[in-house]
């Protein structure tokens, strides 16, 4: 496309050349990529032996309107189930072939989950897209640098900092559709506020932000006459910093977040699914500290956080949940010199939920990672963690993870490879719940293999591949209650990523994920699926982009029946629209999600979105 054309379509707002400009300085920004997640170290991605994926500032913002599990979900290696249904739908983490109590988020480098939850997971719905800086994601076994349940992915949340002018404001709006695909009326149905207040003065910093999502027009079941499941939910953050010296520093937050939902389930006497008056309660309060002390070639931190969770379920199945987490995680960096990176901590979690008594297990493990890079191409991170439970005892978990890379031309080219084990405990709904506890569990185990290639450079493309196979043993069943499988199940496939800069401004992304169960099924994960994006600068203001996604056949179960059935494979187009005005202080965003209107089932019996259009407002103060 012509300078003339550009100049036009950005309404005379900005200059091509600057538009070039910045373009350029994103290219070198991607071959020196700097990941974290996978060493707890800033180093380059080229000295990374892991597939780090990598959700930007710009990427997050060039997203506005969409969930946080809309964003993840188009990543390799990941299905968020029920990302594309109601708001109130439940989430499936299914990362390579795996479910939610593989997977370990983390925000702001703390651990968080649910004590009380059948998974011990954490919900991805209580979370507001538009307080989030950025995300890593790490897929493969890391329980050796993370601990328990990080087996599948680790989830690296961080969180909006404090502006370094005085003060600062941000305001966003967004109006939307939230319709299925027989019911294309284009009401306002979906509503997002959030507005924060931030700055820093002198060596005091602080941030606060409210935020609320309002979603009607859906029904979770699928019917001949739908009801309306309301999705309600409000955010609410506190953080807070202070530099005591040039080496010593403390923060501090608090956060509350919940939601109310109505939801659809299986009442008496058919227990068939079905349009019911059902509802669904969430709230989480969250408190936390981390110190931080640096010294010569290191530092010193203290990650603690306390969580209190109530949950409720009002149905013809009624419970009520309560859960309490200490989470505290003590570490010790030291860098050697520029080849030797390490980090010694100890790790300690104190987990109690209300079930008929109130039950609770502890762990407190010890961990070291190395990471060594040479230089001449060897890269290698080696750890080691020794899980101590107060339920299970002690089960040492370690990680192997080389790589070489060798320059080539403006870039590099990196095969790398891992062997890791990890540990996922049973919960205290599984030993001690409502439904099928079995306090006679054993501990699932995984082994991990991967090996990769990576190619990079200058010009903006960057290509990689992988191939993993996981082998989990006393994989944690239900049946009529919990228990241990006895047979061992195992997970392979690979993932192919590719970013290419076809122009300046032209920009070209996509990913191929392969899973496969030998010798059984895993439901709803898909063996095929494809994610492809085109985003098109037009100037430095104005910002468009296509993307698809298709996801293949997977295997569902009817619970009408309790028999599996194949769900049939679905492609979705949406596309997006930004522009910014007044020295990029106010952006004007459109989007449309699934354009052509497809009709699938994401979870059999469950509603998904037809085409919706979502309009929004973010002003910078």
């Amino acid at each position: 496309m012509n300078k003339k054309v550009n100049v036009f379509l950005c309404l005379g707002i900005s200059m091509f050349g600057f538009a070039q400009q910045q373009a350029d300085s994103t290219k070198v920004e991607q071959l020196n990529e700097v990941v974290i997640t996978d060493s707890r170290f800033e180093l380059k991605r080229e000295n990374s032996g892991k597939m780090v994926v990598k959700i930007s500032s710009k990427e997050i913002e060039n997203n506005q309107g969409r969930t946080i599990s809309d964003l993840i979900n188009t990543k390799s290696g990941i299905e968020i189930n029920g990302s594309r249904s109601a708001d109130g739908t439940n989430l499936g983490y299914y990362v390579r072939g795996g479910n939610n109590r593989q997977v370990l988020v983390l925000i702001d480098g703390i651990q968080v989950n649910d004590p009380s939850v059948v998974s011990n997971d954490f919900d991805l719905r209580l979370l507001d897209l538009n307080t989030v800086e950025s995300i890593e994601i790490i897929k493969g076994a890391a329980s050796s640098l993370y601990g328990n349940a990080a087996a599948t992915a680790v989830i690296n949340i961080t969180t909006k900092k404090a502006s370094k002018e005085s003060i600062s404001g941000n305001f966003l709006m967004v109006v939307g559709t939230n319709q299925s695909q027989n019911n294309l009326n284009y009401n306002g149905s979906s509503f997002t506020n959030n507005v924060s207040v931030n700055g820093t003065a002198k060596k005091f910093n602080y941030l606060a932000s409210f935020g609320n999502r309002f979603v009607d027009g859906l029904s979770a079941a699928k019917s001949d006459n739908p009801e309306k499941d309301k999705f309600s939910r409000y955010n609410a953050n506190v953080k807070l910093g202070y530099e005591l010296s040039n080496a010593f520093e403390i923060s501090a937050f608090f956060s509350h977040d919940n939601f109310k939902t109505d939801i659809d389930g299986f009442p008496a006497p058919t227990y068939s699914f079905a349009d019911t008056d059902d509802e669904y309660a969430f709230e989480q309060s969250r408190i936390g500290l981390a110190p931080k002390f640096d010294y010569n070639n290191g530092s010193f931190q203290i990650n603690a956080a306390f969580t209190k969770i109530n949950r409720e379920t009002v149905s013809d199945f009624s419970t009520t949940h309560e859960a309490k987490s200490i989470v505290l995680d003590a570490f010790n960096k030291y860098i050697f010199n520029e080849s030797f990176y390490t980090i010694v901590g100890v790790n300690y979690g104190d987990y109690k939920s209300l079930f008929s008594t109130e039950e609770s297990f502890t762990n407190t493990d010890p961990y070291l990672n190395v990471v060594y890079i040479s230089t001449f191409g060897l890269n290698l991170n080696v750890g080691g963690r020794l899980n101590n439970h107060s339920e299970y005892g002690s089960q040492l978990v370690y990680s192997i993870n080389p790589s070489f890379s060798k320059p080539i031309n403006d870039g590099y080219a990196k095969v790398f490879g891992s062997y890791a084990t990890s540990f996922i405990a049973p919960n205290l709904s599984q030993l001690f719940g409502f439904f099928g506890p079995n306090p006679d569990l054993e501990p699932e185990e995984n082994i991990t293999i991967e090996g990769g290639l990576e190619f990079n450079n200058k010009k903006g493309f960057r290509i990689n591949g992988l191939y993993f196979n996981r082998k989990e043993e006393n994989t944690i069943i239900y049946t009529s209650n919990y228990e241990n499988a006895t047979t061992e199940a195992t997970v392979h496939g690979f993932e192919v990523e590719s970013e290419f800069n076809i122009t300046n401004d032209l920009s070209f992304n996509a990913n191929y994920t392969f899973t496969e169960l030998k010798d059984g099924i895993r439901l709803r994960v898909p063996k095929h699926k494809l994610n492809a994006g085109l985003g098109y600068n037009f100037c430095s203001q104005t910002y468009a982009s296509l993307n698809y996604q298709y996801v293949g056949s997977r295997t569902d179960i009817n619970f009408s029946t309790f028999q599996n059935e194949d769900l049939k494979s679905f492609s979705l187009f949406d596309v997006y629209f930004s522009q910014k005005l007044i020295k990029e202080k106010v952006k004007f965003f459109a989007s449309i999600t699934n354009i052509l209107n497809e009709d699938y089932f994401e979870i059999l019996g469950y509603t998904t979105r037809g085409r919706n259009v979502n309009l929004g407002l973010n002003i910078n103060l």
